[in-house]
C-alpha cells in the first residue's frame, strides 16, 4: 500500500432548508462573525456559503432546486444536518486511484468544488455511515 494518507480537516458540511436562517443561527447561537456571502454552484445544485472558524469551517449547503442531491437529503432530515466531513488531500488524482484500490467507491470524477479546488467523494459505506468528501488542498495554503 502506499504512503498516502489524507490531510487537515477542512470543513464539515451541513445541509440546510434556508441558508439565510442558518446563517443567523450561526451569528446569534454560537457568535460566528466570519461568514461568506451565499452563492449559487449551478453545475453541483446548491447555494453554498461558510462559516469561517479559527481551525476549519463549517459549510452550509441549500438545495438550488429538487434535482439537488442535497434536496433528496432533506426529504429525509427536513431540519437538516451533517451531510459530509471535507479532508484535504495533496493530489486529487491519487486519492482517486488510492481509494479505488483501497476497495471504497468513489461517487463520480474528480470535479470543482466551492473552494475552486478538485473534490471528489467517497461513498458513506466505506466510512462508518460518514460520506467524505476528498479536495485537493488549495494553492496557497499550509
Amino acid at each position: 500500500m502506499s504512503e498516502f494518507k489524507i490531510g487537515p480537516l477542512n470543513h464539515v458540511g451541513v445541509a440546510v432548508p434556508d441558508i439565510e436562517a442558518a446563517c443567523e443561527t450561526y451569528r446569534t447561537l454560537y457568535g460566528a462573525t466570519d461568514i461568506t456571502t451565499p452563492f449559487d454552484m449551478p453545475e453541483q445544485g446548491v447555494k453554498v456559503c461558510f462559516v469561517n472558524l479559527p481551525n476549519s469551517q463549517i459549510e452550509l449547503i441549500e438545495p438550488l432546486n429538487e434535482a439537488s442531491p442535497i434536496a433528496n437529503f432533506l426529504k429525509k432530515n427536513p431540519a437538516g444536518g451533517q451531510h459530509h466531513v471535507c479532508f484535504e488531500v495533496a493530489d486529487i488524482h491519487q486519492a482517486v486511484t488510492e481509494m479505488e484500490a483501497r476497495g471504497a467507491t468513489v461517487l463520480g470524477k474528480p470535479r470543482i468544488g466551492a473552494h475552486g479546488t478538485l473534490i471528489i467523494f467517497v461513498h458513506p459505506k466505506n466510512s462508518n455511515g460518514v460520506l467524505v468528501e476528498l479536495m485537493e488542498t488549495p494553492k496557497g495554503h499550509h
